[in-house]
């Protein structure tokens, strides 16, 4: 005879409910949010339905419908100029660049948004990597002194934490010591830990042309400072050496293919986890709606409470917005 029966806790809603292990929240959410310069301005992101660069003030707007939602915190890309990319990345930190007056128009509009710009070079290289090229390689130390700066500029500007995405060894270090002897003690650093070289980046690359260049004689991928996705263990090394450098919040990326490692480091660490939906995550889900292959609303939340269930403790997505609707529906 069957006395213990786990069924019993499945049979309603309002059961189900009572014992639910985790519940995702609009306070949950990162927004990535990209910006592109001009007034009145909104391009569609062709790879990433529902997704726009926008210019300052309509990105303004956007923020304002955000944070009504309850989603308190965007995530800033920039979609720079040509005529502004070179090999050090010096518009990066710009003082009346576009990330900079980005942050500034939110923060005024908005002070109790959370802000958290991208630290990397990659948009601001003529070579779309991340780092600055000499000899042929990505210096490491010069990229950390430059990423430094832009951090710097981001928290003059209003940033509330800085997110350094590029995999430098190190970086966090040299951040951390920067915004200290400027004074910026309270401003955060949310460090892409661990960051793989990852095919499910493109739409991403497309929305800020920010791919690596293939015609030079550069490295022509990320793969010799992003990590190899082969790995799990070397995560944990990423991890530990970023939290003892001073990083407040640590990032995985990508997401949903990665949950082990988002797993694993929830076990080893006790500081915030991010984990980041990214941009073909994001894509894969709506083509496979848009072709009637998946309910759409459905997979967004249950691919969302997959990353809570797997430890994250925010999570950037893509879908922010959209799920907040759904989740406000509730």
């Amino acid at each position: 005879m069957i006395y213990s029966r786990n069924r019993r806790l499945r049979v309603s809603e309002s059961m189900r409910s009572l014992v639910r292990e985790n519940i995702l929240s609009t306070s949950d959410f990162v927004m990535p949010v990209f910006v592109m310069e001009g007034e009145n301005k909104e391009e569609a992101i062709a790879s990433m339905p529902g997704i726009f660069r926008r210019s300052i003030d309509l990105t303004v707007k956007e923020c304002r419908t955000l944070f009504s939602l309850g989603v308190k915190a965007v995530n800033l890309y920039m979609k720079v100029s040509e005529d502004l990319k070179d090999n050090t990345g010096k518009e990066a930190w710009n003082k009346n660049g576009l990330m900079q007056n980005t942050i500034k128009a939110i923060k005024d509009a908005l002070p109790e948004m959370i802000i958290m710009p991208d630290v990397a070079l990659d948009p601001y290289s003529i070579y779309g990597h991340d780092g600055i090229i000499e000899n042929g390689k990505i210096a490491n130390d010069a990229t950390n002194d430059a990423l430094a700066r832009m951090a710097v500029s981001h928290a003059e500007a209003g940033a509330d934490i800085v997110a350094p995405s590029d995999m430098m060894d190190g970086r966090v270090l040299t951040i951390r010591e920067a915004l200290e002897e400027n004074g910026f003690t309270d401003v955060g650093i949310l460090s892409y830990a661990a960051k793989y070289a990852s095919s499910f980046y493109g739409p991403f690359r497309s929305a800020l042309d920010s791919a690596p260049k293939d015609n030079m004689d550069i490295p022509k991928d990320k793969k010799t400072y992003q990590m190899d996705f082969h790995n799990s263990r070397e995560a944990l090394n990423e991890v530990f050496k970023d939290v003892e450098e001073g990083a407040d919040i640590i990032m995985i990326k990508p997401g949903l293919p990665y949950l082990d490692i988002v797993a694993k480091v929830r076990e080893a660490i006790d500081l915030p986890i991010a984990v980041y939906n990214v941009s073909g995550e994001y894509a894969m889900l709506k083509a496979a709606a848009q072709n009637g292959w998946l309910d759409n609303d459905k997979a967004i939340i249950e691919s969302l409470t997959c990353f809570k269930r797997a430890g994250a403790d925010m999570i950037f997505t893509y879908a922010a917005k959209e799920a907040a609707i759904l989740l406000n529906n509730q």
